[in-house]
């Protein structure tokens, strides 16, 4: 009974992954039909796809046995953040970020090798997985605090207008369904990570809860001041920097899509 449990969790959570995982479709086909990477950051994709190579590798049989489930989707999740650095590469805004970004792919293609032909050609049985287990740990971890620049950004803004709703539901869902999956496993490596981002999907959601109306109430006001009449050039200069500032912020925070937060 306990297997099958397992199963349906873990069936749960490569769904609710694959969803994150195809999040960020929108931006690229923006950045497809712009030819532009513009502001967004390449960075996040990039750390995502490290993540899925090292959680992929962790869940093959002759590293731990019994977690095809975490190969299946960081194995998807793999292929969809590599068709996502290339369209990176391609429509780079600049040679900088290109080279930049070549550099970047260029090391992450170099960890995982290095964490592969380490565990493969030095290390056996219990040891490996060890190896592979607290790379795939740290850099799972590190995704799922990813998140903490949006979760600083809405508090400090008291608006939720770039912490979505229903990405951060799938974030919860994603972390608790992978967190009980190495529960019932006893998989430390899946389990602790996966918990972390539980806990992060919570905290989201229990802003979103307090904050989720203060934006509004706030474009209320605003929107009552300027009817007025009271604003003057000055103002709208400023409310100009402010709505640039946020459009900048957005870029930053927004580049990393939701999807790196997996197994």
């Amino acid at each position: 009974m306990e297997d099958v449990v397992k199963f349906i969790f873990g069936i749960a959570g490569n769904v609710i992954a694959l969803f994150l995982f195809l999040s960020p479709v929108p931006t690229f086909w923006r950045i497809i039909r712009r030819r532009s990477t513009e502001d967004f950051s390449g960075v996040p994709y990039n750390m995502t796809l490290l993540n899925c190579l090292l959680s992929a590798w962790y869940g093959l049989p002759f590293v731990s046995p019994n977690n095809m489930l975490v190969s299946t989707i960081n194995g998807a999740g793999a292929a969809i953040e590599a068709v996502y650095v290339v369209i990176f590469l391609v429509f780079a805004s600049s040679r900088r970020t290109r080279l930049r970004m070549a550099g970047l792919a260029s090391a992450v293609a170099a960890v995982f090798a290095a964490v592969a032909l380490v565990s493969m050609l030095a290390l056996h049985t219990e040891k490996r997985k060890l190896l592979c287990g607290i790379a795939a740990t740290v850099c799972s971890i590190c995704m799922y605090g990813s998140p903490l620049s949006i979760m600083r950004l809405v508090v400090k803004t008291k608006s939720v207008e770039y912490m979505p709703f229903l990405l951060s539901l799938a974030v919860f869902l994603c972390g608790t369904s992978w967190f009980v999956y190495g529960l019932l496993g006893r998989d430390p490596f899946v389990a602790i990570p996966n918990g972390c981002g539980s806990f992060l999907g919570a905290v989201q959601l229990i802003l979103y809860a307090i904050y989720r109306n203060s934006g509004a109430s706030k474009q209320a006001g605003a929107g009552k001041q300027h009817s007025g009449g009271g604003g003057g050039d000055d103002d709208d200069v400023e409310m100009a920097s402010d709505v640039k500032g946020s459009n900048k912020v957005a870029h930053d925070v927004g580049g990393a899509g939701r999807e790196d937060l997996m197994v």
